[in-house]
């Protein structure tokens, strides 16, 4: 009974999406992008539901129903008076409305969104479920499009509920993305105590709605995003204390509260604008322009290796980490390997999950999941870094070929059973020894081996082989494309 009530709620999200999207087409004859419609119902999703729920956060003089029964004119007017007072305000409102702005030019549109889409629909009687899985839906159509970059803010489910699963978030924790974009990671660890906790006490369960998830979005148009897409989970208050999301830069600053679990995806990439330094300040805050990290152990302008670094601080003893990855972390030399070096001495890195290209909404990204304990108490039997490989011979893509959940399952198996005494192996599933990875100069982690002959850990030609792989991989496809459009197979 159970499953059908969820197969019922998923396709119920699934015409709910279709409804909500077909609107876009005709505001797309506005000039508006995937992202500006999205964003213009986030603004009216809210204000719908704060006036069901006679939400008295909102002034009356801003709120839904001072935008009803006017004129298409003055609507219009009206609404753009709205967005620009709700964003001046704390709280809640400051991050869903910051820098809001009226994108609809047409007002006979904006009146049809108004009163046709929205107004018509009453919200509130939607389960929790429905209401988020929809605007999840909205998101992930949004980062689809190619065309609007939306989709480095979107980590592919199937990625984001293995990672989830293998953490094993508990009741009581703090759950912290400090890159959290859309709020992917934040949902699913919410959803995984959910499910594997069903026997909540009332301040388990106010914990877990307002004070165990932490996100932390540099992007206002994202932030507000996360914030109204946990919002309509169930997650977060109005009040400073409450709110799940903060729209700022992670690391501004060193963390001033350590949490249990940290599940992100930084964004890959260099910060040119900013310098960063571990020194102590020589000018006064309010006037310094340079980052100042005293708790980093290197100086880099690269984003990926100074959220390493962020990832650690943040951490209370014994907390637990899930970070994804591009491949040049794991091999570059200079403050690549330092901090590989710091991280593996101070941390127990036990896991490395090598994902195929294919899985993200950025072409062509090589990435890998990196899992790591706040914890420097090493047995023999934990002084090892197990690998699985999931890259080899695996092609994958966001259309034809997607990631699912179940090419995953391996790996979780082998995950929770790693320090098992059976110690099982498998062609994509094998332990190294971190003392050796430690005797090579730059501590590389770009680990890969080929099922015919080994490759010495951490080599170019580990690399080499893997690239050979890809090629050999991309050539027989386009043989079968050009044999397909010939008519003919390829060995004709």
């Amino acid at each position: 009974m159970t499953v059908e009530i969820i197969e019922d709620e998923r396709a119920d999200s699934g015409a709910l999406v279709r409804k909500l999207w077909q609107y876009c087409n005709v505001l797309r004859d506005d000039g508006l992008s995937y992202p500006d419609y999205v964003e213009q119902l986030t603004y009216l999703l809210f204000l719908k539901l704060a006036d069901e729920r006679n939400d008295a956060t909102v002034p009356f003089e801003y709120s839904w129903q001072s935008l009803t029964g006017l004129s298409a004119a003055a609507m219009h007017e009206h609404y753009s008076s709205v967005l620009l007072e709700l964003g001046r305000r704390d709280g809640m409102l400051g991050v869903i409305f910051r820098n809001a702005k009226n994108k609809i030019r047409d007002p006979r549109k904006l009146r049809l969104l108004i009163t046709d889409l929205i107004g018509a629909m009453e919200w509130s009687g939607l389960s929790t479920d429905l209401k988020g899985d929809a605007y999840e839906g909205l998101l992930e159509k949004n980062a689809r499009d190619t065309k609007s970059g939306a989709g480095q803010y979107f980590t592919p489910r199937p990625v984001v509920d293995t990672i989830v699963e293998c953490v094993r978030p508990k009741p009581g924790e703090i759950v912290c993305d400090p890159a959290c974009g859309t709020g992917g990671f934040l949902l699913a660890a919410h959803a995984y105590i959910r499910r594997h906790h069903q026997r909540l006490t009332a301040a388990q369960k106010s914990h877990l709605s307002r004070k165990a998830l932490r996100g932390v979005e540099l992007v206002d148009e994202v932030a507000r995003l996360a914030t109204m897409n946990l919002f309509l989970h169930g997650i977060g208050g109005n009040s400073n204390d409450d709110l799940p999301i903060t729209c700022a830069d992670s690391l501004q600053a060193p963390a001033t509260k350590k949490v249990d679990v940290v599940l992100t995806n930084p964004p890959f990439g260099v910060k040119g604008s900013v310098t960063y330094s571990n020194a102590q300040r020589s000018v006064p805050a309010d006037e310094d322009l340079t980052i100042h990290r005293p708790d980093f152990w290197v100086v880099t302008a690269n984003k990926q290796l100074n959220f390493i670094q962020h990832v650690v601080s943040l951490l209370k003893s014994g907390g637990r980490a899930a970070v994804v990855v591009p491949d040049n972390v794991l091999f570059e030399g200079g403050a690549a390997a330092v901090i590989r070096r710091n991280l593996i001495e101070t941390c127990r890195v036990h896991t490395l999950l090598r994902l195929p290209t294919g899985l993200f909404y950025a072409q062509g990204v090589k990435s890998n999941v990196l899992f790591f304990d706040r914890d420097t108490r090493l047995s023999a039997r934990r002084d090892r870094l197990w690998v699985y490989d999931l890259r080899s011979e695996n092609r994958f893509s966001l259309k034809t070929n997607p990631l699912r959940r179940t090419d995953l399952d391996e790996f979780v198996r082998l995950y929770h059973t790693r320090d098992e005494a059976s110690e099982e192996v498998t062609e994509r599933w094998r332990a190294f020894d971190i003392r050796t990875i430690l005797n090579d100069p730059d501590a590389k982690l770009d680990i890969a081996w080929s099922k015919d002959v080994p490759a010495p850990r951490g080599s170019s030609l580990s690399r080499l082989d893997d690239l050979s792989r890809l090629i050999a991989a991309d050539l027989e496809h386009a043989l079968q494309q050009i044999a397909a459009a010939a008519g003919r197979r390829p060995s004709d």
